[in-house]
């Protein structure tokens, strides 16, 4: 048992730490908890596909995309400001945002970027 569970940390350890190997760029500022949850709790971000993130108050999840088709989760601010979302469907991921220059970008784990569009004045 006890070669079993020494197998199975030395085989998830890697995969945590490449997990978290985010992809910065020069002048990209991780976001902290705090303003993550500014920009995330009770918000819908826009990007520029269309695509629209909604974060409600109570960690529900949804994502529409531009088709108009969405898919539905849950979702936890981690203390060091990844948002992870586990989505109904079984899948799961975490995802990073960054100040970079003048937007607030997304990055995924897969070393994606997808910038937010600014909120329009209402």
């Amino acid at each position: 048992m006890k070669r079993f569970l020494f197998l199975t940390v030395l085989l998830i350890s890697p995969l945590t730490v490449l997990a978290q190997d985010w992809q910065f760029r020069d002048g990209d500022r991780a976001l902290d908890h705090a303003e993550v949850m500014a920009l995330t709790e009770g918000q819908t971000l826009v990007f520029f596909d269309e695509g629209q993130s909604k974060f409600s108050s109570g960690g529900a999840y949804s994502y529409t995309y531009a088709s108009g088709e969405s898919a539905f989760g849950r979702y936890r601010v981690k203390p060091d400001g990844t948002v992870c979302i586990d989505y109904r469907n079984g899948f799961a991921r975490c995802d990073r945002y960054v100040e970079s220059g003048t937007r607030i970008v997304m990055l995924t784990e897969k070393g994606e970027r997808f910038p937010i569009r600014a909120r329009s004045a209402e």
